[in-house]
């Protein structure tokens, strides 16, 4: 059965420098190992006539996301750093849509919802409304990382009502406990993600 159609969207989740390329500063293990598979993914879904958006950390410099500010990681995705900006070998189109998480500070895990770093107040990204825009139905999910943005992604699409193909050579994980990667799939699967 053919993936892609004209209600089919393709969202590339943070195929950022920070994250795919070995000098990022959280880089993913075997990330740019994913890029093959995305873009053929890429090219599948133009040729099909599917709708392609990207997303993309876009951090301030200071922000409770950041281990200097009291948070989990280390500094990334600063906006309009060489880290933020999608990985060269990516086959992004300059007028392609981009959703960018994480603006004010937030956590930005998933392309459709950010949250309060401090109160976890969640709200939207915009990706929902722009999808349902374009009268997308389904959605497929490529990127990094499979246990956290690509999951969270995947998570929201579901509960969000839009049948969910997350492709697994299309991906890769953190891990950054041993498993995490294998946990967050069988958590989609269990949610009705479809991996395939």
């Amino acid at each position: 059965m053919a993936r892609y159609g004209p209600t089919t969207a393709l969202i590339v989740v943070d195929v950022q420098n920070d994250f795919a390329d070995p000098r990022g500063s959280l880089s993913v293990p075997g990330g740019e190992q994913a890029l093959g598979a995305i873009n053929r993914e890429l090219a599948e879904a133009r040729a099909a006539g599917a709708f392609v958006v990207f997303t993309q950390d876009w951090h301030p410099p200071v922000t409770p996301h950041f281990a200097s500010d009291g948070g989990t990681w280390p500094e990334h995705c600063i906006g309009g750093s060489w880290g933020a900006e999608l990985h060269r070998d990516l086959a992004a189109l300059p007028d392609e849509p981009r959703i960018r998480k994480g603006v004010g500070g937030e956590d930005g895990y998933s392309g459709f919802t950010v949250a309060d770093p401090t109160g976890g107040q969640r709200s939207p990204t915009g990706l929902e409304d722009l999808l349902r825009d374009n009268g997308i139905a389904q959605v497929v999910v490529v990127g990094l990382a499979t246990d956290y943005c690509v999951k969270a992604t995947a998570l929201d699409a579901v509960t969000l009502g839009f049948p969910t193909v997350v492709v697994e050579d299309g991906v890769r994980a953190v891990d950054l406990a041993p498993g995490d990667g294998a946990r967050a799939v069988a958590e989609m699967r269990a949610a009705g993600v479809t991996v395939a």
